[in-house]
């Protein structure tokens, strides 16, 4: 593998002009003519995911600007490409394809949102094209036993049981109302919870799905106060997490709320304000306030960096060690991507900005963490409460 080389530092203002919609090329495949390495972002950029996804837009955007010099070195001109894949499964897979098509990309860094990356992986294995996922944390994503996909990011049924354990014996819930988004990842992660909530001896009081772009909560928040529980579980994301909480508060139910990774947006904030206070949150994502890679996102981008800034910028990072090794081991040329996908999986403890990076053959990173949040005002970050490894 080729020695890591961290960044000497950012600079503050990048050079963004790379940065390209869509579409197919007329380049050739890897080891023909062409010398062009593309990186695909797939991320929703729009929506109701779309602070967090801007968010790894940013950071893998800083990573890729960062490698253009190793890669100019090696012989290759290292570009970025973007596409919005709006939190939508059919808009994922249909961005899937022309990822595909295009014979100069060599990796994506995606997606947010698991039930988008699941179905999209699928093209993305046919095409022999590795992924890496900064935060998309269904078992399915990697269960599926796929050579090409891989995160970053601890699994849900890591994620779940964490927070259960914290919730009973930290926060002391007996009694616990569990609700979830019906997508892949919010019915994955509240299942894992309400298990293990069970098992440590909480009392599941109730459980009840909303959809997302619900904007009326009234219906399942009667079922919350009439079950009284002391504690209020949510699998899904920020957008709904915040409107619950907040109409929660006003319903007059008091109990303690948690969620999942998905609630970890600074937007949560903006939506719940003051009555986000007693909400408690199990993240994948680490606390990057305080790295020099917070000080040069807010430097370039004018913003605090999101939970997952800082993954999307070690997932690209990733990636590109793996491109990089790849080529190496061909001599200097790149290889068919089959190669490249393997190169990907065998990457072996790389020291990212956030986290260390060792893939196992499934894709699952053995060093990712689960952190514990809480909020006792509306502001972001909340405060971290403790981490466990696995």
């Amino acid at each position: 593998m080729r020695k890591q080389v961290m960044a000497l530092a950012m600079t503050s203002t990048l050079a963004l002009g790379f940065l390209a919609a869509c579409g197919n090329t007329d380049s050739a495949s890897g080891g023909g003519s062409s010398e062009t390495v593309k990186i695909a972002l797939q991320a929703p950029m729009s929506g109701g995911s779309a602070t967090l996804g801007e968010a790894i837009k940013n950071g893998a955007a800083m990573a890729v600007e960062e490698e253009k010099a190793a890669f100019e070195e090696a012989g290759f001109s290292l570009e970025l490409v973007e596409y919005d894949d709006q939190g939508d499964p059919q808009k994922g897979v249909s961005n899937a394809q022309i990822i595909g098509s295009d014979q100069d990309v060599y990796g994506v860094v995606a997606h947010l949102n698991s039930g988008v990356f699941i179905p999209s992986s699928e093209v993305y294995e046919r095409y022999n094209i590795p992924s890496v996922s900064p935060a998309s944390t269904a078992t399915d994503v990697t269960d599926r036993g796929l050579k090409s996909v891989n995160r970053i990011v601890a699994r849900d049924d890591f994620q779940g049981p964490a927070g259960a354990e914290y919730a009973v014996q930290e926060i002391g819930a007996k009694k616990i109302f569990v609700i979830n988004d019906k997508t892949a990842y919010g019915q994955g992660l509240a299942t894992a919870f309400a298990e293990a909530a069970a098992e440590e001896g909480a009392e599941i009081v109730g459980e009840a799905g909303i959809t997302v772009g619900e904007k009326d909560f009234n219906g399942v928040l009667n079922q919350v106060s009439a079950a009284d529980p002391d504690l209020v579980y949510f699998g899904g994301l920020y957008s709904e997490g915040g409107l619950l909480i907040k109409q929660a508060r006003d319903n007059g139910i008091d109990a303690a709320f948690m969620g999942g990774d998905g609630m970890d947006s600074s937007t949560l904030v903006e939506i719940a304000g003051d009555t986000v206070s007693n909400v408690y949150l199990t993240s994948v994502a680490g606390d990057s306030s305080a790295t020099e890679f917070a000080k040069n996102y807010e430097e370039e981008y004018g913003a605090k960096p999101e939970s997952f800034s800082i993954y999307g910028y070690d997932s690209a990072k990733v990636l590109m060690e793996g491109i990089l090794d790849a080529a190496e081991e061909n001599g200097g040329k790149l290889p068919a991507k089959d190669k490249v996908a393997a190169a990907v999986r065998a990457v072996d403890d790389y020291e990212g900005e956030m986290t260390q990076v060792s893939f196992d053959d499934k894709g699952d990173n053995e060093f990712a963490k689960i952190f514990i949040y809480k909020f006792d005002e509306a502001s972001y970050p909340a405060k971290i409460q403790g981490e466990i490894s696995q």
